[in-house]
């Protein structure tokens, strides 16, 4: 992938840039922001940057067979370490290497933009969630501990880096106070406060923005050929991310559901239709773990949006009308003697559910508490 490929993010593709042309490239870099940014994107730039032989001013040739490999994600001088979970086909003890061809496959069928509930989905894994085990980081030592076979650079990309479990951290610190020569780590995080302070701290920090609109917008309309109301709608609800604005142009009707869903949530929680409720809560199993997620984060959007009507602020307020109307009636019970106590309530669910919670004891939970606090003076 050549820097052109990316979508926005000039300033970083700048930064990146400058640091191989200045011969400053820090060992171990945290590529740190939101989902659907293009972290991975800029990574894989970056690497075919720094390996290609005949790099220009501004980006790789994209030509030369560095370029070639990197961009099928077969050079032997890169290396990935992704999350990984039991499998129909890995009964046990997963590990990165173990599902690379579904990882190559996976990155080059989503252009680098990919995200966790995406590659779970990929791997057909159901509600598990993934992990990097102890034994990546041992697969890494071993592998780096060779010389670079092509390049200059040895360069390992640590995907959702906030997924290592502590021994694994542990195990990477040594090699990252102590890399072998000319070898780059570059961490890729959504959480920071996910990662170990250990690990942040032997880390040069690449802060990776959410997209710009206009930016979304362009994309949209060359990519996906659709039309420019269509990428301006999106681009504005999407909130500067790439997966979603693809989503959104992809299944407009799909999209709606986390609306109509929160909006019958909201509602009854606010008559206190206790027995309804309860079947509410039942009834939200089947829709699986990421969707769960993304109905909480979908109501975290509406509560934070609220703070912005109750400012005075609509026109901060990116929604579809039909929504942006419902936002603006829940807001009034939205007030700060509640705000924090709902946004809480939703976080607390939603870290409860990434740890496989029980769906329908956490969501009853919420709408009882959700009642008290919506009648809040």
């Amino acid at each position: 992938m050549q820097f052109k490929d990316v979508i926005g993010q000039e300033e970083v593709k700048h930064k990146l840039i400058l640091s191989v042309q200045e011969n400053r490239v820090p060992h171990a870099q945290l590529f740190l922001g939101p989902e659907g940014n293009g972290k991975l994107p800029l990574a894989l730039a970056y690497a075919q940057y720094i390996l290609c032989p005949h790099r220009t001013a501004t980006d790789s040739c994209g030509v030369c067979p560095s370029c070639q490999k990197i961009s099928k994600l077969t050079h032997p001088d890169l290396h990935f370490v992704v999350p990984s979970t039991t499998t129909k086909s890995v009964k046990s003890n997963p590990e990165s290497d173990l599902f690379m061809a579904e990882w190559r496959e996976y990155v080059t069928q989503k252009e680098g933009y990919v995200d966790a509930s995406s590659w779970y989905e990929f791997l057909e894994v159901e509600n598990k969630q993934g992990y990097i085990s102890v034994r990546d980081a041992a697969t890494l030592l071993r592998k780096l501990s060779f010389k670079a076979y092509e390049g200059e650079y040895k360069i390992a990309i640590i995907w959702m880096a906030e997924k290592m479990r502590v021994d694994t951290a542990n195990k990477l610190l040594k090699l990252l106070e102590e890399p072998p020569e000319k070898t780059l780590f570059i961490l890729i995080a959504v959480d920071q406060e996910e990662l170990l302070t250990t690990i942040r701290s032997r880390t040069s920090l690449v802060k990776v923005p959410r997209l710009e609109q206009k930016d979304l917008k362009n994309a949209l309309i060359q990519k996906l050929n659709c039309t420019e109301q269509q990428a301006s709608d999106a681009a504005i609800v999407a909130d500067g991310n790439w997966i979603k604005a693809v989503e959104l142009v992809k299944d407009e009707e799909d999209q709606k559901y986390y609306f109509r869903t929160f909006q019958q949530w909201m509602r009854l929680c606010f008559k206190a239709a206790i027995s309804e409720l309860i079947d509410f809560s039942n009834n939200i199993k089947s829709i699986g773990r990421e969707r769960q997620k993304q109905l909480l984060d979908y109501g975290l959007n509406i509560v934070r949006n609220s703070l912005l009507f109750n400012n005075n602020l609509a026109q901060l307020v990116m929604l579809p009308e039909e929504e942006k109307k419902f936002n603006s009636g829940f807001a009034p019970f939205v007030k700060p003697a509640n705000i924090i106590q709902i946004a809480d309530l939703l976080e607390e669910a939603s870290r409860q559910i990434e740890r496989n919670g029980y769906a329908p004891l956490i969501f009853l939970d919420v709408s009882f508490k959700m009642t008290k606090l919506l009648r809040m003076r």
